[in-house]
């Protein structure tokens, strides 16, 4: 017989679980959104809500979507479609009854999409899009403006937590039954449906949205989608892009090439539907447009799309896509002996070297190999790309010979370089294992074999790579520094790459080999590759030559997070005999503040007791983070409005008309003649706000303090610090520390005078090269895995990312020269 210890658990039916409603989401959010560390389940959130949002376009009742990062990372996504069913769902399968817009964000499976009636085609295809959306949210306020009224309902993870409860008679008679309604906020005659959410904390960790990869997917839907209007705002910046392009595929091809070299003129475009069988008895009719055009660059460019959702792994129809290219374009030429002139051997690589190409399908009920929507798994997608392609190319190349002589002329060039880069690369080509030399310009490795434990620092120059050999922790970590600046791979072909010394060497380093037959990123020598270079402008130049060689030659390396970019402190703090290293600004002001509260205290009256040590320097923090805050909003709302309801803490109540006036009259009596201050109706929100005017040169510049920004965490957060330091100073009070001392009548006057203290005491110096540090601090600062900090570096919008090399790297010179023009006065601390 076994005897069973105290950690021994029975298995039997008591420990199988049955998770109800949103709980499994909660539980597996993977399995629904994607990963939940790395930002990608945390983006996808937005992208299934505007996905809906797209699917009323598709469906002819949309034509007008906003977009909206919140300044206090909350999310809102608003439509002017027809508005999510608000009334009740009279059936036999829930008590108490509930409105069909409850069942639709509360129950997994739950939507209009799952027949062909409401949707013909859509993105969303599973129902559980934005249920998941509801129970991933620490709170969910979903808003609908539909049959004359404006209907309202609050989630708080999942839960309902607004709602009108009541009795209702079902529709077939019978007695009243208990039915939970939308609450009715007011009479409208709007349509259309807003989604607003804040994730939760306790599923992502930091909630943290980047405007490029949401900028990435708006772009995208726009051409995707001809006659929609997308904004989109991002007011943590105060940035805002409207997203109108026309043109379908075709222009979204000529946007992409917009800052290359195209090679022909016409863009070959075709579109078409065909009707394949989908099921036993059933056909489905599935909608075809492509757009394709080579460029003189040496990347290929493909995306594809079905209804509307991104394919980064591509699927069946990428697969036919290819399959018509190969068989035409190689008829094309045997039919007139180009290969055979030509002495070269042609590959489907060569063919798509500089190719840019959009591909659009629409389909009812498409298959994906999971809810992500990453691959398109349909067999019949296949079938129909290859029969539309195949015959619109066919036509093309016979109608537009020149356009056809230019492609093939740019496939041959290829194959060329193809196989004078296989001999570049027999001849550069390494025999045994690096030796770890520590000559100038070469290796020094390290003792670790294992590629998880290692890192490579790829260091700017020799006298920063003695100094990182000098500092390092040889056991883990190489140095390999490079001697000047290496070749710009946007502007070499593959063959010219490999006559690179300095290239040659850090392809042998890494250990990956290069090209498509010999590259294997698995082989990969360090799992860290570093960039440590100054922060002066030689320094940038050579961090994004390297990031240009690896992102066009080696992308797996950084999609799987292997690059890094060093992060040095920016400032060393001196006082008496203590120093510091500070990464940022944000930093500088933290440890300034602790500095203040040393020897330091507040009397807020001339009989009061101090306020000194932990006590006072707990109130300067929660003022510094207030004062962030409102940094933050100021790009929005003038910040002498938020800075006098922080002095202040003046209340402002914006439910009503009584209120707002109230709130605009409390506000002006406060700040005088600086600003004007007035209640405003806001009609397209259906809210009351204060629109703030301030007059400069004759100029009226005007922002909004909205009920959106009352019910923020940001909010809440000022309005805390401001009711607890408002009332501290009572009069005349004193602030002091050490011997001096300054008589102050409110709070911000005490931390003004305390920060100009300590400004006076310290000795500052900012960084701007690794030179100036020795061994000592280069391995404490910026080397150390202890103490470092370093930037991983992901490509959040791959046609961002691809657009700006081109421009930054690619041989036209226009697009730089207006790049430069547009971000000139963006610069700080410039160096030359």
């Amino acid at each position: 017989m076994v005897q069973e210890n105290a950690m021994t658990q029975t298995y039997d039916e008591s420990a199988i679980q049955q998770l109800e409603g949103l709980e499994a989401v909660r539980k597996r959010p993977g399995m629904y959104i994607g990963d939940t560390s790395d930002g990608t389940g945390l983006h996808h959130m937005i992208f299934e809500v505007v996905d809906n949002a797209i699917d009323e376009a598709l469906a002819g009742y949309c034509d007008d979507i906003v977009v909206t990062v919140h300044a206090d990372n909350s999310v809102s996504v608003r439509d002017n479609g027809r508005g999510i069913p608000t009334g009740i769902k009279w059936d036999d399968k829930n008590e108490p009854k509930r409105s069909a817009a409850e069942i639709v964000m509360c129950v997994l499976h739950a939507g209009g999409k799952f027949n062909q009636n409401s949707y013909k085609v859509s993105g969303g295809l599973h129902g559980v899009g934005v249920s998941c959306v509801n129970a991933l949210s620490k709170w969910l306020k979903l808003t609908i403006w539909r049959d004359g009224y404006k209907h309202v309902l609050e989630f708080s993870r999942g839960v309902p937590t607004l709602f009108d409860e009541t009795w209702e008679t079902p529709p077939g008679g019978g007695e009243p039954v208990h039915v939970r309604k939308m609450k009715v906020v007011g009479a409208t005659q709007k349509r259309g449906t807003e989604v607003h959410w804040l994730a939760d904390e306790e599923i992502f960790g930091t909630i943290e949205y980047h405007a490029d990869q949401i900028a990435k997917r708006l772009r995208e839907l726009s051409f995707l989608n001809n006659g929609v209007k997308i904004r989109f705002i991002d007011q943590r910046t105060g940035k805002e892009e409207d997203f109108a392009f026309s043109g379908g595929v075709k222009g979204f091809v000529q946007y992409l090439n917009r800052n290359k070299q195209p090679l022909h003129p016409t863009i070959f475009h075709a579109s078409g539907a065909v009707t394949v069988p989908q099921d036993v008895g059933h056909e489905a009719e599935i909608s075809i447009e492509v757009a394709m055009q080579w460029n003189d660059s040496f990347a290929e460019q493909v995306l594809c799309y079905t209804n509307n959702i991104p394919q980064p792994d591509g699927g069946t129809h990428l697969t036919g896509l290819r399959s018509a290219m190969t068989r035409v374009i190689n008829k094309y030429l045997e039919a007139n002996e180009i290969a055979k002139k030509a002495k070269v051997e042609i590959t489907g690589d060569d063919m798509r070297e500089g190719l840019t190409c959009v591909l659009s399908v629409k389909m009812p009920d498409p298959k994906f190999a999971s809810q992500t929507k990453m691959k398109l798994v349909s067999s019949e997608a296949r079938t129909a790309v290859e029969e539309v392609v195949g015959k619109a190319l066919e036509t093309f190349l016979l109608e537009h010979p020149n356009e056809a002589k230019a492609i093939v002329g740019k496939i041959v060039e290829a194959a060329r370089a193809r196989e004078a880069a296989r001999k570049a690369r027999e001849i550069t080509r390494r025999k045994g294992v690096l030796d770890g030399v520590g000559l100038p310009g070469k290796l020094a490795d390290c003792q670790e074999k294992d590629p998880a434990k290692s890192e490579l620092f790829i260091v700017e120059g020799d006298s920063a790579g003695g100094s990182a050999k000098q500092g390092r922790d040889r056991r883990f970590q190489a140095i390999l520094p490079l001697k000047g600046k290496i070749l710009n791979v946007e502007k070499a072909r593959f063959d010219k790459l490999l006559q690179s010394q300095e290239i040659a060497t850090l392809i042998t380093a890494l250990g990956t080999g290069i090209g498509k037959a010999d590259y294997k990123p698995e082989k990969l020598r360090y799992h860290r590759i570093i960039l440590m270079s100054d922060a002066d402008v030689d320094g940038a130049h050579i961090r994004t030559l390297l990031l240009t060689f690896f992102y066009r030659q080696m992308p797996e390396l950084i999609e799987r997070g292997h690059v890094y970019i060093a992060q040095p402190p920016l400032y060393k703090v001196k006082l008496g005999k203590t120093e510091r290293y500070l990464k940022d600004d944000a930093e500088l002001q933290q440890f300034l503040i602790e500095l203040a509260a040393q020897e330091a205290e507040l009397l807020p009256a001339p009989d009061a007791a101090p306020i000194r040590d932990e006590t006072l320097l707990g109130l300067l923090r929660q003022w510094q983070r207030a004062q962030r805050i409102i940094d933050r909003h100021s790009a929005l709302i003038d910040p002498t409005i938020l800075q006098t309801i922080l002095n202040h803490a003046i209340a402002i109540d914006l439910s009503n008309q009584e209120n707002a006036v109230a709130s605009a009259q409390r506000l002006q009596a406060v700040l005088g003649d600086q600003l004007r201050v007035l209640a405003a109706f806001d009609e397209e929100r259906d809210q009351w706000s204060l629109r703030i005017e301030r007059t400069e040169h004759g100029l009226i510049k005007r922002s909004l303090l909205d009920a959106e920004l009352l019910e923020s965490g940001d909010w809440q957060t000022v309005m805390h610090v401001a009711e607890t330091t408002a009332t501290l100073v009572q009069g005349e009070g004193e602030v002091r520390r050490g011997e001096k001392r300054q008589t102050v009548r409110h709070f911000a006057d005490a931390v003004a005078w305390l920060m100009a203290e300590v400004e006076r005491q310290i000795v500052k110096q900012r960084y701007k090269g690794l030179g100036e540090m020795n061994p000592e601090q280069l391995w404490e600062t910026t080397m150390d895995p202890a103490t470092r900090r370093l930037l991983k570096v992901q490509i959040e919008d791959a046609i961002a990312a691809d657009e700006i090399f081109s421009t930054l790297m690619g041989d036209a010179v226009e697009p730089r020269r207006e790049f430069i023009e547009a971000n000139a006065l963006f610069v700080r601390n410039l160096d030359v």
